[in-house]
């Protein structure tokens, strides 16, 4: 699913081109639909619940033998240790693929996925992205990569070496947060446009533009 139209491509692309005149500084921007899978995650989960359900039939079998006999028409059975060790495991398998496929559906798996979580594997991803779209391929190393991860509801800015040397944390945590204030009001293009143009200006601050500067990466948006 794409976020944005060509016209929503073309708004960012131009703030990316208009921020550049004034810095040697070069803004890769990335709209992102998620950061990650979070297969490792939704496992772990399963595999809790499908651990908590069979604690519970150990701890109170009679509950659940009781409910067997019962749709069985209701005659007793006397059950052998094998057989309730085999219900207790069948439990818990049930459990564990039910769970499983219920927290693979999106809505639910971010709803359950803990905060720190949706933080680091945005962070993780924006610097994947970084490495191999931005970092070292300019002459100056001046790239700077702006990432928006739309399910996680997080942004990044990436910096190379020189400009993480001059520039501290805080100022482009500004830039984000002038980004958001669009993004959450559904203007996806307007807000990636209102970072692009805090970050050109940061940029233009400490690598103004030289007189023989060229254009090294694509201006365009790269949406994934």
């Amino acid at each position: 699913m794409k976020y944005l139209d060509a016209d929503g491509h073309r708004i960012v692309s131009d703030a990316v081109a208009q921020a550049e005149l004034t810095t040697s500084g070069e803004i890769v921007t990335v709209l992102a639909r998620r950061s990650d899978g979070y297969t490792d995650v939704i496992l772990v989960w399963a595999a809790v619940i499908a651990f908590t359900v069979m604690s519970v039939f150990a701890v109170w079998p009679e509950a659940l033998l009781d409910t067997i006999d019962w749709f069985r028409g209701g005659w007793t059975h006397d059950w052998t240790f094998g057989e309730v060790i085999a219900w207790l495991t069948g439990l818990g398998v049930v459990a564990f693929l039910g769970f499983w496929a219920l927290l693979s559906w999106d809505p639910l798996t971010f709803a359950v996925l803990p905060g720190p979580v949706k933080t680091r594997r945005v962070h993780e991803r924006a610097i994947e992205h970084f490495k191999v779209g931005a970092e070292r391929r300019t002459h100056g190393r001046t790239g700077v990569l702006l990432y928006l991860s739309m399910k996680e509801h997080r942004a990044e800015i990436v910096a190379d070496e020189p400009i993480a040397e001059k520039v501290s944390a805080e100022v482009w945590g500004e830039a984000m947060a002038d980004m958001l204030v669009h993004v959450r009001e559904g203007r996806i293009a307007e807000g990636l446009a209102a970072g692009v143009r805090d970050v050109g200006a940061v940029l233009s601050e400490h690598f103004p533009r030289a007189e023989d500067d060229q254009n090294e990466l694509p201006d365009r948006l790269i949406e994934v």
